[in-house]
């Protein structure tokens, strides 16, 4: 027994799905570009109100994590 076909044989969508007032490509340019969407929790974005104080937080974390990798530890040399 099949199951009934809710789309019409020509391939149309269902009625439910309206992209009337969709607008094609909106993100495109923002894809290509290779950006990432991320959502801060509600305590996060109010220590970072703007994507400019992100942006400074994280490059300050990078540069000191640059910093504290190229610095590798001398091992003292004991007489014995």
């Amino acid at each position: 027994m099949k199951k009934p076909s809710n789309m019409k044989s020509n391939g149309d969508m269902l009625k439910e799905y309206d992209f009337s007032k969709g607008v094609r490509g909106k993100y495109a340019r923002a894809y290509a570009e290779g950006s990432n969407v991320i959502v801060l929790p509600p305590d996060l974005a109010k220590a970072f109100p703007t994507a400019q104080a992100v942006h400074e937080a994280l490059r300050g974390l990078v540069s000191l994590a640059q910093k504290s990798a190229k610095k590798p530890r001398r091992r003292r040399l004991t007489k014995r």
